[in-house]
Parts: structure tokens; sequence; C-alpha cells
């Protein structure tokens, strides 16, 4: 009688209170510090004299962090996420160590490098805990909480970070989340204490983390050659068709062609994660260099996004089977691509800022209304033996698809610059491409 009356376990819990706020905290963090650099690297990039390397810094934890999934993920299968996640924190707070006491840009971006490792780490790591921690009726609410965790950074964090930076310099910003890290480590530590070290999961060989090595080298290596004079430019060839090769053995079959169904899923993950974050590297910039924003009100356009990206979220789960999963990325597609054309156009035309930063709200609300579908859509067309690789490829095209439509943007931002032509309306004109590419795909996306 007693289990029947027996309170049904809830996230704050005393047996979950300490966890659930150490990891939302954990990506709380990440979160405030992905929108607080987005909102200063402007003012880093000129500081440092680093102009040239702006995509890369960019690209280069989004590519790191491919690395860090999958090391993070044989690492668990072997041994559990104890180790993992603990390593994950020591590597993302070192990033910002070095990125905050960077005296180059050169510096800076290897900081973020190791900034990207203990990042991706960080997300698969807390995903096997989750696994580990919580029973299957709470899970759903966790992974809800995690992406609540966004609001909250997304709304304060460009501001804060503007604020710190014209207090006290740039270099507290990345200083300063250190601490916050710390702190959030210190909530998660006793759960870890007595979990099992040794699954008995997965021993499958090291062949895709040195796929995933080599995809992430070479897609930041594009951006370096591509954006050089000369014969040197003509390595950026080589360094895509590694990127290309790399996908190959990291994607489902036909997933760079966007074949029907689960490929196309796939494919249209990575082409909205590509086209927005072109925009979402440049937005502030823009705003900053066109209008003469300040990084205050530049990053409005951020916080503003956040917001709009986690209501058309809740808008697409309310709506459920109302709406399929292919209409859904549809729709998702279709705003992305919408905003991306509208902001470039607002560029071209030299219009109104406010106009500039709806245009990539747009954008965001499309994310929101897609993006979560592609998970849903990917889990509905897996099974029990491809569940876990397809999930793998699924944040892979996200993460380097991005990476690497960032590097060519940092190209097409030079080259620009060279011809003496407007180089963010180029970097814009890029994102449509992909825009135009992922609506197609997304008419792909029914099951075969």
């Amino acid at each position: 009688m007693m289990s029947e009356t027996a309170p049904a376990p809830r996230l704050l819990s005393q047996a979950y209170a300490a966890i659930t706020i150490g990891m939302c905290s954990l990506i709380g963090f990440v979160a405030f510090e992905a929108m607080a650099v987005t909102t200063v690297m402007p003012t880093v990039a000129r500081d440092l004299d680093g102009a040239d390397l702006y995509a890369l810094s960019f690209a280069a934890p989004l590519a790191s962090g491919v690395i860090g999934m999958v090391a993070a993920g044989l690492w668990s299968d072997r041994r559990g996420p104890v180790a993992p996640l603990v390593w994950s924190m020591v590597l993302f707070s070192l990033g910002l160590l070095i990125c905050g006491t960077a005296p180059t840009m050169e510096v800076l971006v290897g900081g973020r490098l190791v900034q990207g490792l203990g990042g991706g780490a960080l997300t698969v790591g807390l995903y096997v805990l989750v696994g580990l921690v919580f029973p299957a009726r709470l899970q759903p609410a966790i992974f809800a909480s995690f992406a609540a965790a966004w609001v909250l950074p997304a709304l304060f964090g460009p501001a804060l970070a503007a604020f710190v930076a014209d207090a006290v310099g740039w270099r507290w910003v990345f200083l300063g989340a250190v601490a916050f890290v710390a702190a959030a480590a210190l909530l998660v530590a006793p759960s870890l204490r007595g979990r099992r070290t040794d699954t008995g999961g997965s021993q499958s060989g090291f062949a895709p983390l040195a796929w995933a090595t080599v995809g992430a080298g070479a897609a930041m290596a594009l951006e370096l050659l591509g954006s050089a004079r000369g014969v040197t430019g003509l390595g950026a060839l080589v360094a895509l068709v590694l990127v290309v090769l790399a996908l190959r053995k990291l994607l489902p079959v036909g997933s760079l062609v966007g074949r029907a169904g689960l490929p196309a899923v796939i494919a249209t993950r990575g082409l909205m994660s590509a086209g927005f974050f072109c925009v979402e590297a440049y937005i502030v910039y823009v705003l900053q260099e066109q209008w003469g924003l300040s990084p205050a009100r530049a990053g409005i356009a951020l916080s503003v996004v956040g917001v709009v990206w986690a209501a058309a979220s809740q808008a697409q789960a309310r709506l459920g089977e109302r709406v399929s999963h292919v209409r859904a990325m549809e729709i998702g597609s279709a705003l992305v691509l919408a905003g991306v054309l509208s902001l470039a156009l607002t560029v071209w035309l030299d219009g109104p800022a406010l106009l500039a930063g709806t245009t990539y709200v747009l954008a965001g609300a499309g994310m929101g209304f897609g993006y979560p579908r592609t998970s849903v859509a990917m889990l509905d067309a897996s099974t029990d033996a491809d569940r876990g690789f397809n999930s793998a490829a699924l944040s892979i095209a996200d993460s380097l698809g991005a990476a690497l439509a960032l590097s060519i943007s940092g190209v097409v931002f030079a080259v620009a610059e060279r011809q003496d032509a407007n180089p963010f309306l180029a970097v814009f004109v890029f994102a449509i491409t992909l825009g135009l590419v992922g609506v197609v795909t997304s008419r792909r996306t029914a099951p075969a």
C-alpha cells in the first residue's frame, strides 16, 4: 500500500535536486558563454587585430566539438560518463582561461579549439549521465530543462557581456565564466561519486574518432587556405575534399545528396544550422559596422532570437501531430531562408537597423520550429541497431556543417573585402544559398 501512495519522483526532490541544478547550470553557463562571445567577438577582433580570423574563432569550437563528442562517446561506452564529464569541464575551463589571457588572435583561436573539445564532450557526458541517474519517467523533464536553461542566458547574456566588456574589458567575459563552471561542477560532483566506471558498452574501434579529427581539421584549414592569396588558396579545395570524405564516413549513406528519408533529415539539420549560424556569427558585427550600434544594443538581437527560438519550439511541441515532422521541417527551413534573405536585402539597401535585427529573429523562429523535429524524425526512422549511430550523425551534421559553413563564410568575407565589395552582404548571400538547398532538402524528409 505504501508504494501506491508514495509521491512520484521529481527533478527537485531530495534525490535529484543537486544534480538537476548542477547539470542545468552547466548547460546555462555554456549557453551564456556562446551568447556572450558572439556579442564581444567584434571587439575582440579589433583589439587583437584579428579580423582575418573572425570566422575561424566561431568555426574552431564547432569543429573541435565534433572530436570531443566522438571521443566522449567512445570513452563513455567503455568506462562510463564520469571521467569524460570531468575532463570535459577541465578542458572547457582551460579553453576559457586561454581565451581570456590571449595576447593574439591566433592564441585566442587556439583557446577556442580547447574550449570546443570540452564543450562537445560535455554535452555527450551529460546526456549519458541522464540515462544513469534519472528514471525513465523523469528523462523527458530533464531534457526539457536543458532546453529551458538557454532562455535566461539568451535574455541577459548579451547585455551582461557588453557591460563587463565596457567596465573591465572583454577578457573578463571569458575569465568570469570559469568560476561559474566550477560552481556548477561542485553541484554535479556528489552524484558522480560511486558511479560505475565500466558500462560494458560497445568496444568499437577508433575509426570514427580519426574521421572526426580529419573532418574538423580540414574544415578549419579550408578557411585559412581559402582566405590566402595566390596558389595557397588552392589547398582549400583539398581541405574541402577531406571534409566531404569525413562526412561520408560519419553520416548515413546518401546524407550528402539529401536522399529521401533519414539521409534528408540529417542533411536538413546540417543545412539549417549552417545557414543560421553564418548569420549569427555576423549579426552583431554588421550591426556595429554598418549601423554604428554599441555592443549592448547590437546584442539585443541575440536576446530576442533566443526567446523567439524557445517560443517557436514550444509552439511546434504543442501542435504535436497536427503538424507532421516533414511539414514542420519545411516551415522551419522556409523561415530560416526568409530571415536570411530579408537580412541580405536590408544590408544591401541600407535599411534601418531595427529591420535587420527583426529579420534575424525570423530566422530564429524557423530554427525553433523545425530544428526539434529533425531529432524526432531521426528517432522515428531509427532502430535499436542504428539509433546510436544516427543520433551521433545528427549532432555531427549540426556541428561540422556549421563549422564548414563558417569557414567558407570567412573565405567569402576575405575575397569580398579584396574586391571592395560589401563583405557582410557576400556572407549573407552565401547563407541564402544554404537556405535554398535546405528548403529543397526538407521536402524529401518523408520516410522513403
